[in-house]
């Protein structure tokens, strides 16, 4: 089995997906950040929901300390050099508090209902890695050149710069191994995923979302980020949290859902059920098996999860 990178302290994001005003949105960001939650995150889709680069600014200029995250802007609903651009800024006002997450675009109903051309896996994920490369040429001193595939980017001199140096940290993730190893490769923060090229969220992403399957992810891991391996941060978002003292139900339920066998359910790192010990025992497991720190919570779990956030947040 491969050995996880090297051990990080916890920290926990939420999203701030479903406020639709900017008293909802507040009261969301500032709730997190006294809980203890390290970011605060917003999706980048086309469906009902605040736009991603107005809502980060306006939690950062209400908070504090916590961080933006976006999760993950959509390579293929903006030019690199406009997307380098806004997060510099958001960078810059914010005062080092982004975390910029990149991917490829998944979501099939975004696609379909913009005319945005939805294609293969392969070529969007290709495409993310030139764009990144052009978002990390405009973040660097001097003019960037990039010639690319896809994107043709002569003598611009991007501004402003971030104030994080050299950049923000970078996330990218995803369930695909092409998409892990660019990770590897790129990334500062490898956010783990079930697979998602169905466009959608169902049974088929169960097999992906094994204990096996993920061993397998860190070795694509390990193989690709080389000396770098030992120097990231591995996230993984739960798409499931409930604080129960009765879980088995649950596991027997929502196995057909999410193509797993009960078993799996128990143990696949994309959920965590059970009463807090359980929970917390949970994480520090898998923390120790795969090296998952930074765990990503669901909207209507944030406050039942509390408890959890506050015992193992920076241990």
């Amino acid at each position: 089995m491969t050995e996880p990178p090297l051990r990080r302290p916890f920290r926990f994001s939420s999203p701030a997906t479903g406020c639709n005003t900017r008293r909802e949105l507040i009261d969301r960001a500032k709730l997190l950040e006294d809980l203890g939650y390290s970011a605060v995150t917003i999706a980048d889709h086309f469906n009902d929901q605040l736009g991603p680069i107005a809502t980060l600014m306006a939690i950062a200029d209400a908070t504090t300390s916590i961080r933006i995250a976006p999760m993950v802007f959509s390579n293929d609903y903006r030019h690199p050099a406009a997307l380098a651009k806004e997060a510099a800024t958001l960078d810059l006002l914010s005062e080092g508090r982004l975390e910029f997450g990149l991917g490829a675009g998944w979501k099939a109903s975004d696609y379909a209902t913009t005319g945005i051309t939805f294609d293969d896996a392969v070529e969007r994920i290709d495409r993310m890695a030139e764009s990144l490369s052009v978002i990390k040429a405009l973040w660097a001193e001097g003019p960037a050149k990039v010639m690319g595939r896809w994107y043709q980017v002569d003598g611009l001199e991007g501004t402003p710069k971030p104030f994080q140096k050299p950049h923000p940290p970078i996330t990218v993730g995803g369930g695909s191994k092409r998409v892990i190893q660019l990770a590897g490769r790129e990334a500062d923060i490898v956010g783990f995923i079930p697979s998602m090229k169905a466009g959608v969220v169902d049974a088929q992403a169960g097999p992906s979302a094994t204990p096996a399957a993920t061993d397998r992810r860190l070795e694509w891991l390990r193989d690709a980020a080389g000396d770098r391996f030992e120097h990231l941060e591995l996230q993984v978002r739960l798409e499931l949290a409930l604080v129960t003292d009765d879980p088995d139900p649950l596991f027997e339920t929502m196995s057909g859902a999410f193509g797993l066998t009960p078993d799996e359910g128990r143990e696949t790192p994309y959920a965590l059920v059970g009463p807090t010990d359980h929970m917390v025992e949970q994480l520090e497991r898998r923390r120790d098996r795969w090296g998952f720190s930074y765990i990503g919570v669901p909207l209507d779990a944030a406050d039942a999860l509390a408890p959890v956030v506050a015992r193992l947040a920076g241990n």
